[in-house]
């Protein structure tokens, strides 16, 4: 392990960590947990086996030792919104709906959808990455995806005032 290979998988690091805590500053020392730990576990992990999975089962680890009792799930901050929006930097009204349902989603279901999702991770990766297996890992995804549908569809993204756009007619 070299630091290259460390520092291609922190902006991966970074943004699972943001979408875990919510909260910038709190994902900022998450991930920096992390590499601690990874610096005083080196020998744990072995040369050819995928790094970027043990990284993220070292954080996920973390994060739930961090959490551990506690329920209590904070909304993603600004920043954080503005960044999973896009380039323009403006959190739109779906993406606000989008990060109230993710918050709505069980904590096991959020961390799957997120790491397939967010991250691209393979099956095999996520399972990994929570210890977990790859059957448990679909299931949880499927029952994620199906949550987050019925969400977003009941989630209010337009004022009344406001007529959603119905289909085009051909005005004769």
């Amino acid at each position: 392990m070299n630091r290259a290979q460390i520092v291609e998988q922190l902006p991966g690091l970074r943004r699972y960590a943001r979408a875990l805590t919510g909260d910038a500053w709190a994902a900022d020392d998450l991930v920096q947990d992390t590499l601690e730990r990874a610096c005083h576990k080196w020998l744990l992990w072995r040369s050819g086996s995928n790094l970027r999975a043990w990284l993220f089962t070292l954080m996920h680890n973390l994060y739930l030792n961090q959490r551990r009792g506690l329920q209590v799930v904070q909304p993603l901050d600004d920043e954080t919104l503005a960044t999973l929006a896009g380039a323009d930097g403006v959190a739109s009204d779906t993406t606000l709906d989008l990060d109230r349902c993710l918050q709505r989603l069980p904590p096991e279901q959020r961390a799957v959808l997120l790491l397939v999702t967010l991250e691209d991770m393979a099956y095999a990766d996520v399972a990994r990455v929570l210890d977990i297996p790859v059957g448990t890992v679909m299931s949880r995804l499927s029952r994620a995806r199906g949550r987050m549908r019925e969400l977003m569809e009941a989630a209010p993204t337009r004022d009344a005032k406001t007529p959603a756009p119905g289909p085009l007619r051909r005005m004769k």
